[in-house]
């Protein structure tokens, strides 16, 4: 079974206008959600092998409270940084792991998830959390059809 998680960074904090995108942190709540909901996909049994983020700082700050309370791997990938869905899905089939996650922006994460849902996830919200679970092993076939049962979970 292929279980895919996505998760939209937490709300970043845009005070500073001088900070290179790249560069922004997240801002309190950002800060206050990204734990809340780390904690609360924990709670699933949801445990990726391993958490793909891009390396934008707020996107990497939301993957390290979700690889805390996960006990999962970080892995950093600049590709993910403004990727749009098919770069994002083919990161994670390219990862060869049967349970992932993706950590990164939108407009690419809400096209995902849409794609992957049926259009049942319209937008997915700072620190928004969607999971895929597919009946096989194979990626090649994961990412041709739909998934067997998808979830959705928002910090409001």
């Amino acid at each position: 079974m292929i279980r895919l998680a996505l998760v939209r960074h937490a709300k970043s904090d845009w005070g500073d206008p001088a900070l290179d995108d790249h560069d922004r942190p997240l801002n309190d709540r950002g800060l206050r959600d990204a734990p809340r909901m780390a904690a609360a996909l924990a709670e699933t049994g949801f445990r990726p092998e391993a958490i793909l983020s891009s390396t934008a700082l707020r996107a990497r700050t939301t993957a390290g409270f979700f690889a805390d309370a996960l006990g999962a791997p970080l892995e950093l990938h600049e590709r993910l940084y403004g990727a749009g869905p098919s770069t994002l899905l083919s990161t994670a089939a390219a990862s060869g792991l049967l349970s992932v996650m993706v950590v990164a922006h939108d407009p690419g994460m809400s096209d995902l998830a849409g794609q992957l849902s049926g259009d049942g996830i319209s937008h997915m919200p700072t620190c928004a959390v969607a999971t895929f679970t597919w009946s096989t092993d194979d990626w090649d076939v994961a990412t041709a059809v739909d998934p067997d049962d998808w979830t959705w979970d928002t910090p409001r």
